[in-house]
């Protein structure tokens, strides 16, 4: 089986209402402390971390959700704690900002001694950096030797030409990145797996550099990639449920909730009842899953934590005149839509869902269910940070078992 887990759809589109207005400070990530809303009870236990939408370390982010990691030198007691780390249900494996850390970490080399590089491309721009090493710890769960990458780090400073020209700007700042790191815990094991292994994409996404300017195109085994760290986990490795309250129509400030891991392996886990939408391993729509809207198969559908809207495409939706509010929607009064999910064996599920005008959110929010705009990708339905709010969202990693059945899937 050869696909490409392709991290350049997380963190679609950036939007601040207000920009010097928005936000507050907090130990996980900036958020206020008023709050609209309502629902979900936090669990306890040493498989759950605490999240919260916030406006993040640059204080401009909206629908962005954010947790704390702790990394170490690997082997020692050298640790750092990072707050302000997006949570990213769209890619896979940790990466940090260097500007965030205050720690040295080795870069990794290949086998002939060149450091191992990574152009990571998102849909809004791309971070280019090494990878190295950490022993990671996040709530109460813990890996070893975990591949991270090292976004802009000073040591490779070159970008070469074909990873800058793929994507619209560069992303290698807390401020132009807007987290001190994302933490992919998408549905499959690694960033790139075999397509990486066995050949070089285009555009390339891993590099050898022999030093901090000369770099050249390589294929990475899979052990040797950025892993999703959930699979090195000792236990609780088979996935992850986010849990987040109801937002008002009209926004929040303040909103937290949980990042459970595991799936059907502790008490606070359980699958229960739930709807559970496939996702593709092979073919030309492998790491996605099928939507209908409008009567249009979307086929390159994804549920993703990582984008701070729903991205979709319907003419008949008032778009923004503002340029500041460009690619969202902003209707005169809320739009009320449904879609379809594809599920197993011909079944599907009806998703409903409302779309308010973008250039009224207030200000004083982070939080914004009704936010939603245009998409770049014509066969796709984006449904970001929106669709998480008022549920327990499920992701199962490819290959691991669940009540619910085996990986790659979403449930809800």
């Amino acid at each position: 089986m050869t696909f490409l887990r392709d991290p350049r759809f997380a963190t679609l589109a950036l939007l601040c209402v207000g920009v010097a207005a928005c936000g507050g400070g907090s130990t996980i990530g900036g958020s206020g402390s008023s709050s609209t809303s309502t629902g979900t009870t936090t669990p306890s236990g040493s498989n759950v971390a605490s999240v919260a939408v916030t406006s993040g370390p640059s204080n401009d982010s909206v629908n962005t959700l954010f947790t704390s990691v702790t990394v170490c030198v690997p082997g020692t007691s050298s640790c750092q704690t990072i707050d302000n780390i997006q949570i990213d249900t769209g890619s896979y494996g940790l990466r940090l900002l260097s500007g965030a850390l205050t720690l040295t970490l080795p870069v990794s080399k290949t086998a002939t001694g060149s450091a191992l590089v990574e152009c990571t491309e998102f849909v809004d721009g791309y971070s280019w950096g090494p990878l190295a090493q950490v022993d990671l710890t996040i709530a109460g769960e813990t890996a070893s030797s975990v591949a991270v990458q090292l976004i802009g780090d000073a040591r490779y400073p070159v970008v070469p030409s074909d990873c800058s020209s793929a994507a619209p700007m560069s992303e290698d700042t807390v401020a132009t990145f807007g987290a001190n790191g994302i933490l992919g815990i998408g549905p499959f094991a690694q960033d790139c797996g075999d397509f990486c292994a066995e050949s070089i994409p285009e555009p390339a996404i891993y590099y050898a550099c022999s030093t901090s300017s000369e770099c050249t195109t390589t294929t990475v085994a899979t052990a040797s990639q950025v892993q999703n760290p959930v699979i090195l986990f000792a236990k609780d490795n088979n996935g992850t449920i986010i849990s987040l309250p109801s937002v008002a129509t009209q926004g929040a400030s303040g909103v937290t909730g949980s990042l459970i891991f595991g799936i059907d392996t502790e008490s606070n886990n359980q699958s229960g009842t739930q709807t559970v939408v496939p996702i593709a391993t092979t073919g030309a729509d492998a790491g996605f899953l099928g939507t209908t809207f409008m009567g249009q198969s979307l086929s390159m559908s994804f549920i993703d934590s990582g984008s701070n809207a729903l991205y979709f495409n319907d003419s008949n939706v008032t778009a923004c005149t503002n340029a500041n509010f460009k690619s969202f929607y902003c209707p005169g009064t809320t739009e009320s839509l449904s879609a379809t999910f594809e599920l197993s064996g011909g079944m599907t599920a009806s998703e409903n869902f409302s779309v308010t005008d973008a250039e009224t959110l207030s200000a004083s929010f982070t939080a914004f269910p009704g936010l939603a705009g245009t998409n770049p990708q014509s066969m796709s339905f984006d449904w970001g940070l929106p669709f998480f709010y008022g549920r327990r969202v499920a992701t199962a990693i490819q290959g691991y078992s669940t009540s619910a059945g085996t990986g790659p899937y979403i449930a809800f």
